[in-house]
């Protein structure tokens, strides 16, 4: 788990002139958008609501997660 330190770190990192990217075949209404940070860390916004709260992973929180969801951790979440 990153440290408060660690957290505070990146919600401190100025957004503007991300490149933010979303998967190819998302539609509209159903997508995120990711944005690198420095030292592998990622943003992840509501493309709808641009302006909106952005969420920040440090690089461990991230390869976490996409470890997670590429080994199913996650599937019990998913509608039935």
């Amino acid at each position: 788990m990153a440290s408060a330190q660690e957290k505070s770190d990146l919600y401190a990192l100025d957004l503007d002139g991300l490149t933010w990217l979303s998967a190819p075949n998302a539609g509209e209404n159903d997508r995120i958008e990711i944005a690198r940070l420095p030292e592998g860390a990622v943003a992840l916004r509501n493309p709808a609501d641009p302006q909106g709260t952005v969420l920040r992973y440090t690089a461990a929180e991230w390869v976490a997660f996409v470890r997670g969801a590429r080994d199913g951790e996650f599937e019990y979440l998913q509608p039935r």
